[in-house]
């Protein structure tokens, strides 16, 4: 006589699958929402000349390039930066690459104040 074959029922594996999509689905709009993760300014904030240049090399940015300013105040032409990332794939390593740039130049200029992303209005 044939005996069946033992049947197999799903284990406690299935349980974790499933828990680890619903994790996945849960937080993964938020890791695409997510913003600036370095400090940031506004165009506004910038001094006049820092902001002229902004202004001249906005055209040729696309939605994921990005700047980084630095400046101790507002009339020290000699101790201000603004370095930009204008060619790059992914907002967060023009972001990157922007503050590499920015640094570079604030321990070149002895400037202060911390770099930061520029954002727009």
């Amino acid at each position: 006589m044939h005996t069946p074959l033992r049947q197999r029922h799903p284990g406690p594996h299935w349980l974790w699958a499933v828990a680890l999509l619903a994790m996945a689905v849960t937080l993964a709009p938020a890791a695409w929402a997510q913003k600036e993760v370095h400090p940031t300014m506004k165009v506004r904030d910038l001094p006049e000349v820092l902001r002229a240049q902004w202004n001249q090399t906005r055209p040729e940015m696309q939605s994921t390039s990005r700047c980084a300013a630095a400046f101790d105040n507002y009339n020290d032409y000699d101790r201000m930066t603004l370095r930009c990332s204008i060619y790059i794939k992914l907002g967060a390593e023009g972001a990157r690459r922007a503050m590499r740039y920015c640094e570079e130049d604030r321990e070149k200029k002895h400037i202060h104040a911390p770099c930061k992303i520029v954002l727009e209005e």
